[in-house]
């Protein structure tokens, strides 16, 4: 037999079949599906959490839930929605396209990769699992202090919600180091950083606002375990301690997540627009500024949250100011994105159509955003259904605008198959009628007074119609979701081949084929230009599939990251059985930190490939 290293031949990894190889994978585009299929799973789930909650304020007096499960809804509907679904939908997108978009055959850390998505789904797991045991947490989804101290929940449902998001933010911080890491080392000869397509571009500053907002939220909820678990006082006020030391915490995350959530659709529709327009992005170096600028000065206003705590002028001044200047970088995108459709040869496909209601959406809620930098008007309406009407404005006619133009532009080159153009064309328009039907009349009741988070009202306060028309809306809009799982299934069932560029579109993803294999590019390409497929002297054509025995080496599948990540979760949830037996509780923490160790341990020291039987067979 040749010594396959004498011949320069690479040896194939195995790869497992069935359940265990989704279990196993360290594939990016496998983990990228997972994430999206778990995040449209949830996304399912916080719809019938809203549902329940818009049938209960549909009429005034209604008795469908109670007030405690209300505020149970109202916490698990933000906490999915937030971090359970927009998140991970864009990191869904991160893992499947980044590596293609920058000439890469995966991220730099492919088991970590893995690792952060395990991470993710036990700690939404461990956090609706608390359902199941009757702890329905109820302190709303920003956990303000004291209502999570032990005096006001005296069941574990808070141990439930900070424990899980504690989980989830350990694997957040995974991934964004690893997408750091995977843009700044990865890329394709040739790919300088002003040449990274903007969704990449975007991925990159949302991988260092991860990095750098989550670590706040960590001790935030570190401290809230301390104080919940071990009658410690960080945030009780009996003992001196001051409560906005949670909500300063929490918002020094907060308002950064926020841009977490919508620079990726942003990258999206950054895409998005040159494919349907057939023309290069305007501004394109404006655009990146633009974002880098919005993720530094999104550290800069978060106490906008906090205007009617009493900070004091001088503060309020300040943090008004900076509410008003980061709308800039945001204007300048929304400038450049016109300009970019002025001239252009528009084709109004399904992504364009969710494109354009992005920008749409997403520039009302910014103008309602801008209003409540005006510190009396932000005072006004604060804890009203105005602010909740802003917030969707910008996280659904945002965020979830955009991920969707992703979903219907990427969709071929994840699948191989399109989705139905028509039907495509029924869920934008009932979305968008919905859409606002549901949270444009909210603005209305904010402005008449209906607070936030309250389960009934009377009748004599004169926001029965408004809220029964709102309901119809939500109605209307969960619809045009339903008309997108109809899509999808009939996509996979019986769509049509799509083909490896069914856009024209002018990225190194659309190079390959669809979907593409599990070494991305036959040969790392080399690229000479912002826009690879447009360029006609630097077209970028991929070479037929490789035969198995020339295949790159690629990382094994391995399921120590599952391990370790079931181990953490678990070392986790044995606080709560600490609190109910010590006893037991430590011994089933130090049994799940020995099974960490040892997936660690199994980790560090497994052989990176396989040599799988066939490719040495090849060449003996």
């Amino acid at each position: 037999m040749v010594a396959l290293a004498n011949i320069g031949v690479l040896p194939r990894p195995v790869h497992p079949t069935g359940v265990w190889s989704w279990l196993t994978t360290v594939d990016h585009k496998r983990i990228g599906l997972l994430y999206g299929a778990t995040a449209l799973a949830f996304f399912i789930i916080g719809g019938i959490e809203a549902l329940i909650m818009r049938a209960q304020l549909a009429a005034p007096g209604q008795t469908i839930v109670s007030a405690e499960t209300y505020s149970s809804l109202f916490t698990m509907h933000g906490t999915t929605m937030v971090f359970m679904v927009v998140m991970p939908a864009g990191a869904a997108f991160f893992n499947y396209l980044v590596p293609l978009q920058i000439g890469a055959r995966d991220v730099a850390f492919p088991r970590l990769n893995a690792f952060s998505y395990w991470l993710f789904l036990f700690g939404a797991l461990l956090m609706n699992f608390s359902f199941f045991v009757g702890a329905f947490p109820d302190i709303g989804w920003f956990g303000y202090a004291p209502l999570t101290s032990n005096e006001y929940t005296t069941t574990a449902a808070t141990d439930y919600w900070l424990l899980g998001l504690q989980v989830m933010g350990i694997g957040s911080l995974s991934a964004g180091f690893n997408f750091v890491v995977t843009i700044l080392n990865l890329r394709a000869p040739g790919m300088t950083l002003m040449r990274m397509p903007l969704f990449t571009w975007m991925t990159l500053i949302v991988a260092f606002l991860i990095i750098f907002a989550f670590p706040p939220l960590t001790i935030a909820l570190t401290f809230l375990l301390f104080d919940r678990f071990f009658d410690m006082n960080f945030f009780n006020p009996a003992a001196n301690a001051d409560p906005l030391l949670w909500q300063h915490l929490f918002w020094i995350f907060g308002h950064p997540e926020v841009y977490v959530l919508i620079l990726p659709a942003m990258g999206i529709v950054s895409d998005v627009l040159p494919t349907f327009s057939r023309k290069p992005l305007f501004g394109y170096p404006m655009i990146v500024f633009a974002g880098i600028i919005i993720g530094f000065l999104g550290f800069g206003v978060w106490a906008h949250h906090m205007f009617t705590t009493g900070l004091g002028g001088w503060a309020n001044a300040a943090f008004a100011g900076s509410t008003l200047v980061i709308a800039v970088p945001t204007g300048v995108k929304l400038f450049n994105w016109l300009a970019t459709m002025w001239g252009g040869s528009l084709l109004f496909k399904t992504p364009m159509l969710f494109a354009l209601g992005f920008i749409s959406m997403f520039l009302l809620g910014g103008l309602s955003g801008v209003m409540h930098a005006v510190v009396p008007v932000d005072t006004q309406q604060q804890d009203t259904y105005f602010i909740v009407a802003h917030f969707h404005y910008v996280l659904v006619g945002g965020s979830v605008f955009g991920l969707t133009a992703g979903v219907y532009y990427w969709w071929p080159k994840m699948t191989g198959k399109m989705l139905g153009e028509r039907l495509g064309k029924w869920h934008f328009w009932l979305m968008l009628a919905g859409f606002n039907m549901t949270f444009l009349p909210m603005h209305i009741l904010g402005i008449l007074g209906m607070p936030r988070r309250i389960y009934t009202y009377d009748a004599e306060a004169g926001w029965s119609a408004w809220n029964a028309f709102i309901s119809a809306g939500s109605l209307v809009l969960a619809v045009s979701i339903l008309l997108l799982l109809v899509n999808i299934a009939i996509s996979l069932r019986r769509g049509e081949k799509a083909g490896d560029n069914p856009w024209g579109a002018a990225t190194l993803e659309w190079a390959i084929s669809s979907p593409p294999h599990h070494y991305n590019f036959a040969v790392v390409p080399t690229v000479h230009s912002r826009y690879p497929l447009w360029d006609e002297e630097a077209n970028v054509l991929e070479p037929p599939p490789l035969p198995p025995h020339e295949e790159p080496l690629m990382p094994a599948p391995s399921y120590w990251p599952l391990v370790v990540a079931f181990a953490i979760v678990m070392t986790f949830a044995g606080l709560l059985i600490w609190q109910w037996h010590a006893l037991i509780g430590i011994a089933f923490m130090v049994v799940m930190a020995l099974t960490g160790l040892r997936g660690i341990y199994g980790w560090v020291f497994e052989p990176l490939t396989v040599e799988a039987p066939e490719a040495v067979q090849a060449h003996s």
